[in-house]
């Protein structure tokens, strides 16, 4: 019974992050929902305060960060330009 339950958490906490890697925003949505569910006022304090700690973070996007998800217009910088790759041969010394 023990092993059963322990491969279940390895079960569930692999699927929490695959779930983060590969759908962060929902993800983070589904995270939102958890947390603002706890934090409402009829919940125990217990669990207001894990509700609180559950909260996920706002990105800290700004101008010049390449979020590119602003309308200020500041978006990702375009890469530096090109230089030609020049191969030379060795000397035989």
């Amino acid at each position: 019974m023990v092993q059963d339950i322990v491969i279940g958490m390895a079960v569930v906490a692999s699927l929490i992050y695959a779930c983060r890697r590969l759908m962060p925003a929902t993800s983070q949505r589904w995270q939102a929902a958890l947390a603002n569910s706890l934090s409402t006022a009829s919940r125990p304090t217990l669990l207001r305060a894990v509700g609180k700690r559950l909260q996920p973070t706002s990105a800290a996007g700004g101008c010049g960060s390449g979020c590119g998800s602003c309308s200020t217009g500041c978006g990702p910088t375009s890469p530096t330009t090109e230089q030609p790759l020049q191969f030379r041969e060795r000397s035989s010394e």
